[in-house]
């Protein structure tokens, strides 16, 4: 889906769920502003929203430099701590 459209059933097909639960789930990141659909006739194709994703892919990026900052720290913390009780 991340190259083109692709349709609710052919998202559907490989996964082993209901049509009923796939449909919510598409709600759901469409709704999130993850993915657009649009109907032409009685089908609905779906297709990734590239600059959401980049969004996510900063926070995550953020979130990450984070964590790997504050778990560094308590590394060195805990290294002092370790050679102190020596």
């Amino acid at each position: 889906m991340s190259k083109r459209e692709a349709s609710v059933s052919e998202l559907a097909s490989p996964l082993d769920m209901s049509m009923a639960a796939v449909v919510q789930h598409i709600q759901i990141l469409e709704e999130s502003g993850l993915i657009k659909t649009r109907k032409v006739g009685r089908v609905r194709t779906c297709r990734v929203e590239p600059v959401a994703l980049e969004r996510i892919e900063t926070w995550l990026l953020q979130r990450r430099k984070f964590w790997e900052r504050n778990l560094d720290r308590l590394g060195e913390f805990l290294e002092k701590t370790e050679k102190g009780r020596k």
